[in-house]
C-alpha cells in the first residue's frame, strides 16, 4: 500500500505540472501544498528538501510510475520505455531551448517552428498512435503537455517579447496549417485527458506568465524604439 503522499508544487511550474498530471493519470490520492517558487518557506529546505528546490520532475514522474505498476504510465516493453525517452530527450533538446528564445525574445519563431517539425515527425515513426509511444498516456506526454499548454497560454494571449499580434500568429499557423496538423491533433488529445483538465488553470498561468515575462516584453519594446 503506498503511504500518503504530499505534493509541495507551484501552478505556474510546468516542472512540477508534470508530476501532478502523473499523480491524476495513476489516480492516486495526495495532499496538495502550494508552494511560491520565488519566495520558498525557509521551512521548506529543512523538513522537505535540503536543496531548497522542487525534486526532479522526470525521477518523480517515474517513481509515481513504479508506485503504480499496474498503470501504463511507463510503458512494460523496454523498446517503448527508451522510444519514450528518446521523445523527451528530443523535447529537452530541441523544443524547451526554441520555446523559452521565443517567447522570451531572443530567438524569432522559425526555430520554434522546427523542433515542433521534430517531434512530430517522432509522432509520424511511432506510427501515429494516440501519444507519443503507443495509445497509452505515457511519461513521453506528461513531460511534454505541461509546456505545450503554457506555450498556447502566452501565444494565445500575447504575453511574449515578440511584435504585437506574433504570438496569435504563430497559434494560428500551429492550429490551422496541414504542416503541423499530427503535432495539433496530438496536442489535442493530450489536452481532452481528465488530468490535464483537473491540474491546468489557464487564468492563473496567463496572469502569472504575465508577470514574469513582464521585463522581456518591455526591454524588446525599448530595444525596438531604439
Amino acid at each position: 500500500m503506498v503511504e500518503q503522499i504530499t505534493l509541495y508544487t507551484g501552478e505556474l511550474c510546468p516542472y512540477a505540472h508534470r508530476i501532478e498530471l502523473a499523480l491524476a493519470e495513476v489516480g492516486a490520492q495526495f495532499t496538495r501544498y502550494e508552494i511560491d517558487l520565488f519566495n520558498k518557506p525557509e521551512w521548506y529546505a529543512r523538513k522537505v528538501n535540503p536543496a531548497s528546490k522542487l525534486a526532479e520532475s522526470l525521477i518523480l514522474v517515474e517513481f509515481i510510475a513504479d508506485l503504480f505498476p499496474v498503470s501504463p504510465l511507463l510503458p512494460s516493453p523496454p523498446v517503448e520505455r527508451a522510444e519514450a525517452r528518446f521523445f523527451i530527450d528530443t523535447f529537452a533538446n530541441k523544443f524547451y531551448p526554441a520555446y523559452m528564445g521565443f517567447i522570451t525574445g531572443a530567438e524569432p519563431k522559425e526555430p520554434l517552428f522546427a523542433a515542433l517539425e521534430a517531434l512530430q515527425n517522432l509522432l509520424v515513426q511511432n506510427g501515429r498512435k494516440k501519444f507519443a509511444v503507443n495509445d497509452d498516456f505515457t511519461i513521453a506526454d506528461a513531460a511534454v503537455l505541461p509546456f505545450f499548454a503554457r506555450l498556447e497560454t502566452v501565444l494565445s494571449n500575447d504575453l511574449g517579447a515578440y511584435d504585437e499580434g506574433e504570438g496569435k500568429q504563430v497559434l494560428n499557423t500551429l492550429a490551422t496549417d496541414p504542416k503541423y496538423k499530427v503535432f495539433w491533433d496530438y496536442f489535442q488529445r493530450l489536452k481532452a485527458r481528465e488530468s490535464f483538465k483537473k491540474t491546468y488553470w489557464p487564468d492563473e498561468v496567463s496572469e502569472l506568465m504575465k508577470v514574469r515575462l513582464g521585463p522581456f516584453k518591455l526591454a524588446e519594446r525599448h530595444k525596438s524604439k531604439a
